[in-house]
């Protein structure tokens, strides 16, 4: 009989749920307007190698107001290696509009990563992806986080740097 009676009460309380929840808030998108090395060192005493990238992002809002992000964080990814850090702090979304942001980025060249910068810089292709989160300012709702995720991936070809 208890039994019965805690299948009815369950079922019942299934029955009433929502079919699909709603959320209140969307996260953001993200796209690579445009990735550029725009310098390349190689290393010498007293001085490791590094590699300047410009990140050009578009950040759009689907939600109908406006939304501060506190930061994108990520991890840049270059044919399947951690490159570096991205931290792109206070971004300011428009009711479902889009925000450009740029991000200058000075990584460190490894092992792992010199092939990948060097066929960059020569003009070849290279897969890139930005995994990371996105913290929104929510005012009295809090700054909730919507991630860890792929933010954007595509593929990175620009004209060869007049040095290589």
């Amino acid at each position: 009989m208890k039994k019965m009676a805690f299948a009815a009460i369950a079922l019942g309380l299934v029955a009433c749920a929502p079919a699909q929840q709603q959320r209140l808030v969307y996260p953001p998108t993200v796209e690579v307007e445009r990735i550029q090395l725009t310098s390349f060192s190689l290393p010498a005493p007293g001085r490791a190698a590094v590699a300047g990238v410009r990140l050009e992002l578009n950040v759009d809002n689907p939600n109908p107001l406006p939304v501060r992000l506190v930061q994108l964080a990520g991890v840049l990814v270059l044919d399947g290696q951690e490159a570096g850090t991205v931290t792109v702090p206070d971004i300011r979304l428009p009711g479902q509009g889009r925000a450009r942001q740029v991000a200058q980025l000075t990584l460190p060249v490894t092992f792992k990563t010199a092939t990948t910068f060097l066929n960059i810089a020569r003009g070849q292709e290279v897969s890139y992806r930005l995994d990371g989160t996105l913290t929104a300012d929510l005012g009295p709702l809090g700054q909730p986080t919507f991630g860890p995720f792929t933010l954007t991936q595509g593929v990175w070809k620009q004209a060869p740097l007049s040095v290589f």
